[in-house]
């Protein structure tokens, strides 16, 4: 058996950078992009400032997270624990990128496939060394088998002191480092600033997550980075649209299916037949905007005939398979007037709604660099995502379709509930407490940070003020409501979705 892995002398490491251009020369890594490189940061106050370096990469995880994720099998684990990939294969969906704790999988510009340090494994297979461990002019590079007592690997690992990156992550990392300084590899421990030392960071808004002093207006000599490689931002508004369509997608199938489960005679016109509408619509919507955020579109369809089953992401493209299939057999059933096959169908699609709404949250548990998301309070909204988006639709929708306003009754009621819910786990999100230091740095971007008009645009405007106008019942209250609500929920996925790819991993 045999387990490569790296040890890291960070004591020898001189900063020359050689391990990167060794591995862009080796690998025809595209500029911009980069496998491996070098973090430096500055400690201390002048005149005592000392420069600290950190080469940072892959850590080839034996519990790897990218693999876990990928939903073609395009990132994968081989017997002797390299991770490596195929860019044959990759659609190019990114979630690779938010499952790596470590900043270490970048999108190739060339390919538009997802591309990261694979230990040179075209140069392991023929016996020889990485590139950049030939090149180390200080043999601070070591590269090796765990497994075998007698390597150099396993004789400095027995010997000294080594430490990983993020051991909270619990990814059994296979990089270990020798004498780095916490603020080096402490993605949080040190600020980020608008220009580096020989390039700027790439986002003229940086987010830092460094300590500052309690005292007012006194700072801690903050460590700073003086040199890194620029952040790729993975996802954006699609994927926040995507979250919202599938929502829609499920209100519609629950108000179909609950109106033959807890109704009488199937409910409205609007319900049996409007309402599964505008679901298939909704539906479709959401496999529009999935499609257009992958980079390597045109290979969709294999995450249908290829899929990695531990990947929620292939899953969820099973689901929301099936839950078109069986929206549009309602809809057929619902044209030819059969109401025995609806009620028989109810139930299969209220489950299969729910899951096309719930199943997200599964897919972001996945994304270990993402802490925020890894909060239970995410399987809670998106619970009431499809409520709030049903019932705000039919608010909306059912005038324009039947020419009376819904109001009052159990519409209303529903509403007001799950806009309250909505509103006491979107204050947990942002002072509730956290897991890790990661995730309460995103939760401050929530409440006072770039995402914080977003968050509370959402709550108020999406939530409290809907609410208080279905309580008071005005006239028409309901489309106004109904529409707020909406919006509401746009802004809070898409709020969450920036402001947990906010601080840094690396």
């Amino acid at each position: 058996m045999t387990r490569w892995s790296w040890v890291i002398d960070q004591t020898k490491c001189i900063g020359c950078h050689a391990c990167t251009t060794a591995c862009k020369s080796e690998n025809n890594v595209a500029v911009g992009v980069f496998r491996t490189w070098v973090k430096n940061v500055d400690v201390g106050t002048f005149p005592d400032v000392k420069r600290h370096f950190a080469v940072l990469r892959c850590n080839h995880c034996e519990d790897a997270p990218c693999v876990a994720i990928c939903p073609t099998t395009a990132m994968y684990q081989r017997p002797d624990g390299l991770v490596d990939f195929d860019e044959s294969i990759c659609i190019g969906c990114k979630a690779c990128m938010q499952a790596c704790p470590y900043d270490a999988i970048y999108m190739d510009p060339d390919s538009n496939t997802a591309a990261k340090c694979n230990f040179c494994s075209h140069r392991v297979d023929e016996g020889l060394l990485p590139a950049c461990v030939v090149v180390c002019p200080v043999e601070a590079l070591v590269f090796g088998d765990m497994d075998d007592p007698t390597s150099r690997v396993s004789r400095e690992i027995a010997a000294k002191k080594v430490t990983v990156r993020r051991p909270e992550q619990r990814t059994r990392p296979k990089a270990f480092y020798i004498g780095a300084h916490e603020a080096a590899l402490d993605p949080l421990a040190a600020e980020h600033e608008e220009i580096y030392m020989w390039s700027d960071t790439g986002d003229r808004r940086p987010e830092t997550g460094a300590v500052r002093s309690p005292v007012s207006g006194i700072r801690s000599p903050v460590p700073r980075v003086s040199y890194d490689i620029p952040r790729q931002r993975t996802w954006g508004w699609k994927v926040s649209s995507y979250i919202w369509t599938k929502s829609l997608a499920a209100g519609g199938g629950l108000l179909a299916a609950g109106a033959y489960l807890f109704g009488s005679g199937g409910g409205s016109a609007f319900e049996r037949l409007f309402a599964p509408l505008l679901a298939l619509v909704a539906l479709g919507a959401t496999g529009l905007l999935l499609v257009a955020d992958l980079k390597r579109p045109e290979r969709f369809w294999t995450i249908l005939v290829r899929p990695q089953w531990r990947s929620w992401l292939a899953r969820g493209a099973f689901i929301i398979t099936a839950y078109g299939a069986l929206l549009t057999i309602w809809l057929w059933f619902a044209w030819q007037g059969n109401g025995r096959a609806l009620g028989v169908l109810a139930w299969p699609t209220a489950i299969l709604a729910m899951l096309t709404s719930i199943y997200t949250a599964f897919l972001f548990a996945q994304c270990e660099g993402r802490d925020l998301w890894q909060d239970r309070r995410l399987l809670a909204h998106l619970f009431l995502h499809p409520v709030i988006a049903g019932v705000s639709a039919q608010l909306i929708a059912a005038p324009l379709v039947t020419g009376e306003l819904v109001t009052g009754g159990g519409t209303d009621l529903a509403l007001v509930l799950a806009l309250a819910a909505f509103l006491v786990f979107g204050l947990g999100d942002a002072f509730g407490r956290h897991a890790t230091a990661n995730a309460a740095a995103a939760a401050r971007q929530l409440s006072s940070g770039r995402q914080a008009w977003m968050f509370w645009s959402a709550l108020v405007i999406g939530a409290a003020i809907p609410a208080l106008l279905l309580i008071g019942a005005w006239p028409a209250a309901g489309p106004a409501a109904g529409a707020m609500a909406l919006v509401g929920l746009w802004l809070h996925s898409h709020a969450l979705i920036l402001a947990g790819q906010g601080p840094a991993i690396s």
